[in-house]
């Protein structure tokens, strides 16, 4: 990680370092079971007593305020255990929505819904993904749907992978809108508590991976009254709010998971520091060599696109969301293949839950579809490359592919060797 990190980020930063792996890795359960309540309870109290606690929050509001440019090295340190994120109380989609409403919620929706879920009191979901043909990697497909009535609005919609609802306190719910009072037609965003009549859990999903708390159940929203107070900003912008939200929580999930290919990096150096196998300590044969080397250069990488990429969110939003796409998408990719090289060097213990890389890849391996499929964000990244430099072309770039200009012959003598 990068050392030229201000005193009191490095000093953060070194705190978490200690907390994750002298506090919460010796509590880390069975790899690929759930961590219980009741200790993620205690390991959440430990880190607000030793001031590591919501590193992303606002201090005001009980978190450690680190600006967003700072926060990849401290949940880098976080993620090195798969529970840390939520000891430390900055796992999707609580952490999300917590920078969300901090941006755009009131004052009395910061008090009512960001203070207790920065403090822990309370959990939240963020309702976007449908079953088909709804929204899902394409969120203009968004189907539900609430109505303006007297003194509010009310929801019907039907949403599915909707993350962490079977223990949230409430739902931010993205739906489709019509144009009323001044706003557009569009998407808009409601605060809505799950104990609200109307408000139903429906099938649960079971992934492959475990981290996030809460499952991805499927939430039914059955004729849901919100009174007007429950809008998150204005309504007819949540597809724009949706970008604040988007934009740094795809990227902190890059950052969390950094850090758990971090540590299955460890796991494999310590087992190819001492392993010997045809007469050679592992860590002296070429094949080991190269599945470290690669595995560092994609560590390394990573870190670099990350790094940029929160910089960036913090000076051009738009643009940092742009990159935000570059980011998770190949640092999700390299993560991937940092775990399965570790695994390969392992060997047979890597395939047993002795070790816990066989559970991590579970984890990772469904991050290449959350928060927008890789193939959805590489049609994006491609279509700004090109309209990029079809814009330049209109403000008198030259054609660099161009080919039918004539050949000077002069610059190129008869006797010149190719």
């Amino acid at each position: 990680m990068s050392t030229a990190l201000p005193p009191d980020i490095e000093d953060l930063r070194l705190r978490t370092r200690e907390f994750i792996r002298g506090t919460v890795m010796p509590a880390e359960p069975r790899p690929g079971a759930v961590v219980p309540e009741e200790l993620l309870a205690e390991l959440r109290s430990a880190a607000k007593a030793a001031g590591v606690y919501a590193p992303h929050a606002p201090k005001e509001y009980g978190g450690q305020g680190v600006p967003l440019q700072y926060w990849s090295p401290i949940f880098q340190e976080a993620g090195y255990s798969l529970i840390g994120p939520s000891a430390l109380n900055c796992m999707a989609p609580d952490e999300g929505n917590m920078h969300m409403l901090h941006l755009i919620g009131s004052e009395e929706q910061k008090r009512r819904y960001l203070v207790p879920l920065v403090a822990g009191e309370a959990r939240s979901c963020f309702g976007m993904t449908e079953p088909h043909p709804g929204a899902g990697s394409d969120p203009a497909a968004l189907a539900s749907r609430a109505e303006k009535v007297d003194g509010g609005w009310r929801i019907n919609g039907h949403k599915r992978f909707t993350s962490g609802a079977n223990n949230a306190a409430f739902c931010i719910a993205m739906v489709r809108t019509d144009a009323v009072d001044g706003a557009p037609a569009g998407a808009t965003m409601l605060l809505v508590d799950m104990d609200t009549p109307g408000v139903r859990i429906g099938e649960q999903l079971h992934t492959m991976d475990r981290a996030i708390g809460g499952g991805h159940p499927h939430v039914h929203f059955e004729d849901v009254f919100v009174p007007d107070d429950a809008v998150l900003g204005t309504p007819g912008e949540g597809f724009r709010y949706a970008q604040v939200r988007l934009g740094p929580a795809r990227l902190t999930h890059c950052m969390r998971w950094l850090g758990l290919a971090r540590r299955s990096l460890d796991i494999a150096l310590d087992r190819t520091n001492r392993r010997e196998i045809f007469g050679s300590v592992m860590n002296e044969l070429g094949l080991a060599q190269e599945m470290i080397a690669q595995s560092v250069i994609d560590i390394e990488t990573s870190d670099a696109i990350i790094t940029k990429t929160a910089a960036l969110l913090e000076t051009d939003a738009k643009a940092g969301s742009a990159l935000s796409s570059v980011a998770k998408t190949y640092t999700s990719e390299a993560v991937y293949r940092v775990i399965d090289r570790s695994l390969q060097l392992c060997g047979g213990d890597g395939v047993t839950d002795r070790l816990p890389l066989a559970a991590y890849l579970n984890e990772v391996r469904a991050f290449r579809i959350y928060d927008g499929s890789n193939e959805t964000h590489k049609w994006a990244i491609a279509r700004r490359a090109s309209a990029r430099r079809r814009r330049e072309a209109e403000h008198g770039a030259p054609d660099l592919a161009d080919v039918s200009a004539p050949i000077d012959a002069a610059a190129f003598p008869a006797d010149a060797k190719a």
